[in-house]
């Protein structure tokens, strides 16, 4: 078991970084959100020039950690496209991306983004969507779909993985944004990192997040291993991803204070944009419900056992 990604995988997010920002940055989702039908040429090219499809990470073990770390570098600038949707797109279909949806009223961030899309529930049931209604807050959009089968079960672990690592690279942002801010701001004199409240609150935070990096890695590993229990381990990683970005952005926003909450400042679009990585499929209660469905009386191995 290796939980760390590989040398090349490190750099190649490093790369995507460079590459995000070059193409402007915390600008994108701005712009994005403006005009949602742009945001497809907004960041299409740059994915293209990164060779973001040529990855394969359902059967290349290097693709696989290659595309979680697009992900999360991804996440960092909240880019304004469903990358890992799109890399966590099955083999067996005609489709470019595939979401996870719940079963009543599916649901999927991919507003603006016209391609063929594959949507599988928890059940494992595939479908094409066939089209989408009117793209709301974050480009989340109510889906149409059509069944194709019911053998979506092995599609489901990398589809769910992947936005969590999208998700963390959302946590790493914010965090940095709150070492930044909190080193700035003084308060009777002195600047806020020095006061003891707020260093445990942001160390709060760090164990949330470290600790979600580390389960992502594990579970990434787990599902590229084609582990039995990698699907169980996927619903484990997005329980803890959930918890981690509700403590993260909560104390993050807190030591803000108000300006958190403005459009001026990268943290509130982070957290407006990470809700649907945080609400679909399924809520943070919800994946407790199905984890505890899917675990059963055998409970959990490796590391969360």
């Amino acid at each position: 078991m290796n939980l760390d990604l590989g040398d090349d995988a490190k750099e190649y997010g490093r790369q995507a970084l460079r590459a995000f920002e070059a193409a402007g940055g915390d600008q994108l989702v701005q712009q994005a959100e403006a005009k949602p039908d742009t945001r497809d040429g907004l960041v299409g090219p740059v994915l293209n020039e990164l060779g973001a499809w040529e990855l394969d990470p359902r059967t290349d073990a290097d693709g696989l950690e290659a595309a979680a770390a697009l992900c999360r570098s991804a996440g960092y600038w909240a880019l304004p496209y469903p990358v890992a949707e799109r890399l966590a797109k099955p083999t067996d279909l005609d489709t470019d991306g595939l979401v996870v949806v719940a079963a009543n009223h599916p649901s999927a961030a991919i507003g603006g983004v016209e391609t063929r899309w594959a949507a599988v529930t928890l059940a494992g049931i595939r479908s094409t969507v066939t089209g989408h209604g009117d793209t709301g807050p974050a480009f989340v959009a109510p889906l149409e779909l059509a069944e194709t089968d019911r053998n979506g079960a092995g599609d489901l672990a990398l589809a769910l993985v992947l936005p969590c690592w999208t998700l963390l690279g959302m946590l790493d942002r914010a965090v940095e944004l709150t070492i930044a801010h909190i080193s700035l701001r003084k308060q009777f004199g002195q600047s806020l990192s020095a006061f003891q409240g707020v260093q445990f609150q942001l160390t709060d935070a760090e164990v949330e997040r470290s600790g979600m990096e580390i389960l992502a890695k594990y579970a990434l590993w787990s599902a590229g291993s084609n582990k039995p229990e990698a699907l169980v381990d996927a619903l484990a990683l997005r329980m803890a991803a959930l918890e981690a970005a509700e403590v993260v952005f909560r104390v993050c926003h807190q030591l803000h204070g108000a300006v958190g909450f403005c459009d001026e400042t990268t943290l509130s679009w982070l957290s407006r944009y990470s809700l649907p990585l945080r609400r679909l499929p399924l809520g943070l209660s919800a994946t407790r419900d199905e984890l505890s469905r899917r675990a059963g009386r055998s409970g959990l191995t490796g590391l969360y056992a």
